[in-house]
């Protein structure tokens, strides 16, 4: 992506940014007057008898980082000006750093040793930074004892920080200083100074370029006779582009709350669930509008030195993963409506075709049982939509895989069979939810996705489950008609009710956008757009550098009938008093939605227990939004998943003034008051484990 600068002359900074403009102008003032002070001291002797010899010192200056704003305009993350001391190594000026690291320790609460060890830090740079966020009492000390001093400074210098805590923490990320593992890239190729921070996860990581800005120097002219003179910023530093994100900041506020609310209500719920996950996208961009990882992390602990309080609770839990796009689930029977378009688009099934749901199947010499054990009775695509009945998905696999009457097709053998029907049947079912983003990275701008996998049974390794490679599998099977496998029969049934994957919540929020847009598969993004340094978004008469664009990344062809039946179907699971969503919260809902629930078998923490998945959208008949949600340990889908996502509808057309009374609105203004004092917010601060 290309940032494209404009040519034009710089709008007037906005007022709320002068008292920040003027400050730093007086720190600015204040430091050259200390810098001037300890150099004139020096006696001239310790130059250059001649006194036509003059030196030109280039002081480097840090930039501050843009800012980070939410489509409503609130600050989600901005620096915030500090005084740090800085060793600078002044030509033929003796500097006796034991001396100096003596006197300064005590004042900057170190230890001598410690001190001198950041001294002697690249001994090649022009200065180093030896503290930071002084003390007034430690400026003053500088100041009265500059002559000891010789090459002690002080100077302006930039803290990230995040005025909200955790709301939004794994989308934001946060900072860090330049490493010994990434200084080759940051300080040898990009010529970042050491002492520069830089984004290490999330937003501040993947559009660091235009956060960062650009480091200036101030040069001056050192004379023998130990006279200083400023020659100004040449050049000056370049502020980092501002940011705005898709996310509306009162949504993201709302969805946390959400998530760590349910999850927190009952006893026994709150110690069974480790994680958590909801993704809330635009079905006509791709657009994230809320994206919540349980359990949450405050970014200001990684810039404020106060991490250590904080890490038994990042230890016993997973919060610095980011679980929306890193960690793949079980999605159970939520792949039912990709694999009833995968029947319906290849011609094995039709939506008249009836399959006898006694509550079980007979497959090989197994029994595979409906979770409704009595069975639903005759049922077709739709009502097996409904009503998620398993032995439906479980024949339509078989009829993939060409295996009737419990006996090898056309009585080849097995290892044939598998080999090529098995195969085929298995690249149906798996490529069809491949198609609609499922087992792929969607590729969201945010760093560290991880994609999902495909698995089956390995006969030759005792069962053992072993990935699926899908994309090899097609290759083989076109360019040879067969593909050496050792998959089990089994692995159709469980293949087809969602049991032999694990895709990730933004893969699944993903795939059920495309569904509801038709088969348009879009890329999901969470920047909005950046900003020239000095403008603010949303301003008056602010414009955008660079504008996020909805990005087509594929266009599923669907036959409008097949479509229709598993609209249908998912309709009815949300709207009618058999459907499995209407059971788990959506009863009576204003907007109708449209959704599949699901639930897998996993183990946690040595405990057999479900993973409770919901993917659902709405309206029914014009679709606004798409939403995913993730709980491993969280039971039945209608126990959890269901009942965190119809919260999340619910709270998205009440801030947008649809579908509920006036009564019940929310407004899109966000409330720093009540999030400060939210349990969403307090949970990590607090330090409470999930």
């Amino acid at each position: 992506m290309a940032k494209k600068r404009s040519t034009k002359t710089r709008r007037k900074m906005p007022a709320s940014r002068l008292w920040f403009i003027s400050g730093m102008t007086t720190l600015a003032f204040t430091s050259l007057i200390l810098r001037m002070g300890y150099l004139q001291v020096v006696q001239g002797a310790t130059y250059r008898t001649d006194a036509s010899n003059v030196a030109v010192v280039s002081t480097p200056v840090l930039p501050p980082r843009g800012y980070i704003y939410s489509s409503n305009g609130t600050i989600l993350a901005r620096d915030q000006y500090i005084y740090d001391a800085y060793l600078a190594r002044v030509p033929h000026v003796h500097q006796d750093y034991r001396k100096m690291a003596e006197l300064l320790a005590p004042i900057f609460h170190t230890t001598v040793q410690k001190l001198l060890q950041k001294m002697n830090t690249s001994p090649l740079s022009p200065q180093v930074r030896i503290a930071q966020n002084l003390s007034y009492t430690a400026i003053s000390y500088i100041s009265e004892h500059h002559h000891q001093l010789p090459g002690i400074e002080i100077q302006t210098d930039y803290v990230r920080q995040y005025p909200l805590g955790d709301l939004a923490g794994h989308i934001l990320g946060y900072v860090g200083p330049i490493t010994p593992q990434n200084e080759s890239y940051y300080v040898n190729k990009l010529h970042y100074l050491n002492n520069q921070t830089v984004g290490e996860t999330g937003i501040e990581a993947e559009y660091n370029k235009y956060l960062e800005g650009k480091a200036g120097y101030e040069q001056y002219l050192i004379h023998s006779n130990g006279s200083v003179k400023s020659l100004g910023l040449l050049p000056p530093p370049q502020s980092g582009d501002n940011i705005q994100l898709t996310i509306n900041s009162a949504y993201q506020a709302e969805a946390q709350k959400i998530v760590s609310d349910f999850i927190q209500r009952d006893d026994v719920m709150r110690y069974e669930i480790n994680s958590a996950s909801a993704v809330v996208l635009n079905v006509k961009t791709g657009a994230v509008l809320a994206l919540v990882s349980y359990p949450f992390y405050n970014p200001n602990w990684f810039v404020d030195g106060n991490l250590m309080k904080h890490e038994k609770y990042l230890n016993q839990t997973s919060a610095l993963i980011d679980n929306a796009i890193q960690s793949p689930e079980y999605p159970g029977s939520s792949v039912k409506p990709a694999n009833a378009l995968a029947g319906l688009e290849t011609g094995t099934i039709t939506p008249n075709t009836i399959v006898d749901d006694k509550g079980y199947l007979k497959i090989g010499n197994r029994i595979f049982h409906n979770w409704y054990l009595p069975g639903f009775g005759p049922v077709n695509v739709i009502l097996a939509l409904e009503h998620s009945d398993d032995t439906f998905f479980y024949q339509l696999a078989m009829w993939f895989g060409g295996w009737t009457n419990q006996h090898y097709p056309n009585h080849e053998s097995y290892t044939q069979w598998v080999k090529t029907r098995f195969v085929k049947a298995m690249d149906t079912i798996f490529g069809w939810e491949y198609k609609f983003g499922l087992g792929q990275l969607t590729g969201i701008d945010l760093p560290g996705e991880v994609k999902g996998q495909f698995y089956e049974e390995d006969t030759k390794k005792n069962y053992e489950e072993v990935p699926y490679p899908l994309l090899k599998a097609e290759a083989s099977m076109k360019k040879y008609g067969y593909f050496n496998n050792w998959g089990a029969l089994p692995d159709l049934a469980f293949a087809d009710i969602g049991q032999s994957q694990e895709f990730t919540p933004i893969e699944m929020a993903q795939y059920v956008m495309t569904l509801a847009d038709k088969g348009v598969k879009y890329r999901p993004y969470i920047l909005k757009a950046i900003y020239p340094a000095n403008e603010v978004p949303g301003a008056p008469g602010s414009k955008p550098i660079y504008t996020m664009h909805p990005k087509v990344q594929a266009r599923i062809q669907l036959n409008p009938k097949d479509l229709h039946a598993v609209y249908q179907g998912m309709y009815l699971m949300a709207n009618a008093p058999g459907g499995l969503l209407y059971q788990g919260g959506f009863a009576g809902s204003p907007y109708h939605a449209a959704g599949k629930t699901g639930t897998a078998q996993i183990v946690l923490n040595g405990k057999r227990v479900d993973d409770s998945v919901t993917i659902a959208f709405a309206p029914f008949h014009h679709p606004q939004i798409a939403i995913a949600v993730m709980v491993p340990g969280g039971g039945a889908s209608t126990t959890t998943a269901s009942h965190i996502a119809h919260r999340l509808f619910n709270a998205y057309f009440e801030m947008h003034h649809e579908y509920f009374p006036q009564s019940q609105w929310l407004s899109d203004h966000f409330q720093a008051t009540a999030w400060l004092h939210s349990f969403a917010y307090k949970q990590p601060e607090e330090g409470v484990l999930p």
